[in-house]
């Protein structure tokens, strides 16, 4: 029997335990990983910690993976066809980014992600291209980029090119002067966070959405500390205002008044959620509190409970489908279709820069206490193989 190594979680509370697991066959659709890297999320630490979602031990947790096919089912794309233009695994070849599973598999232990062998949905993962992109860069991909990519569906954002059927993706040297404002162009993008994980991809993935020419967006706003704002700017930002500011919500709605611009969709990365209501609130229609145009902020993070609701303003917890066809379908976009164009265009990158904390399963525990106590403009990485 063949067998490999895992950070086991064996009930709430405890830190993981190396242990020798058997090593899964892929069925149907899915991949066998060889896991080189992973990266740390929030919510890791919780489960961990609390028990968060998990409704049985022992098992693996566990979201974001960089690594090697080294087998697939059936019915896994192999090789290009005219009528196959989307990704394609090839075994012993193919290096993968890929969102881990367990979540949707009950937290079966072979679909975690902290282990050097994981099952995968091949709708999860996307190939990553030749050069460029190490396995410490490509484990801090998948979440940070499946998280944006959700807000914008769940609010009601058109995916690029989607509002007229054609791709129209427009480059900055073909914004006019006073910043790519087209005269349909009159909102702000807003995230919240921008410089955590998720909040730097926010800010690629809203950048793209500025510069289609049918996208309502003319600017990207971003909320971060000051000692980040340099590096979210790079990343595509057109102002970015201080979070620890006590007026930033009067000073992200003066400037974009001044601008010219309404906000109505809000990427809540991190931060606090009250502070995105307010800023929304003051871009309501006077008309029975905003109910004919309703403001709309995805959450990254839980929804705190006893949250006050506010008329005109929804906020939303992003979390993938829970059908099983409709989450492969968006996952196979988000993965499949958006990254891996646009690593391919070099149009993202990732970000932010990861920390490699040391080799091996056993580095995980102490990765995820540093992240609980506080990490910014960084993702935290784990080698697990070369």
């Amino acid at each position: 029997m063949t067998t490999h190594l895992a950070a086991v979680s064996l009930a709430r509370g405890q830190p993981f335990e190396v242990q020798v697991r058997p090593t899964p066959e892929p069925g149907p659709g899915e991949l066998l990983i060889a896991v080189k890297s992973v990266a740390l999320n929030p919510a890791d630490g919780l489960m961990r910690d609390q028990g968060l979602f998990i409704p049985t031990y022992p098992t693996v947790i566990g979201f974001d993976i960089a690594g090697l096919v080294l087998k697939v089912g059936e019915n896994v794309p192999i090789g290009a066809t005219d009528e196959n233009l989307g990704p394609v695994f090839r075994p012993g070849v193919t290096r993968v980014a890929a969102y881990a599973a367990s979540f949707w598999r009950s937290y079966g232990p072979d679909y975690g992600a902290f282990q050097e062998r994981c099952l995968v949905p091949w709708q999860h993962a996307v190939p990553l291209p030749d050069e460029g992109i190490s396995w410490n860069e490509a484990a801090t991909l998948p979440v940070a980029v499946e998280v944006p990519l959700n807000a914008w569906d769940i609010m009601g954002i058109p995916r690029l090119g989607e509002a007229t059927g054609i791709s129209s993706s427009v480059g900055p040297g073909t914004r006019d002067e006073a910043g790519g404002n087209n005269k349909h162009k009159t909102e702000a993008l807003l995230i919240w966070g921008a410089s955590s994980s998720v909040g730097t991809m926010g800010v690629q993935t809203a950048r793209l959405l500025r510069d289609d020419r049918n996208a309502p967006f003319a600017a990207v706003y971003a909320t971060a500390g000051a000692a980040n704002q340099e590096y979210v700017a790079s990343l595509g930002a057109d102002r970015v205002f201080d979070y620890k500011d006590p007026h930033v919500v009067d000073a992200i709605v003066s400037a974009a008044r001044g601008d010219g611009l309404v906000i109505r969709h809000c990427f809540r990365a991190t931060g606090q959620l009250a502070l995105c209501q307010a800023v929304l609130k003051a871009f309501l229609p006077a008309d029975q509190g905003g109910k004919s145009q309703k403001a709309k902020i995805g959450s990254a993070p839980v929804i705190p409970p006893g949250m006050a609701e506010l008329d005109g303003v929804e906020f939303i917890f992003l979390m993938p489908s829970a059908d099983e066809e409709e989450r492969l379908a968006q996952f196979r976009y988000w993965m499949g279709t958006w990254l891996k164009g646009n690593l391919a265009n070099r149009t993202i990158r990732p970000s932010p820069e990861p920390t490699v904390l040391g080799k091996g399963l056993g580095a995980i525990n102490a990765g995820l206490d540093m992240l609980l106590r506080g990490v910014s403009c960084t993702k935290l990485v784990v080698e697990i193989a070369e």
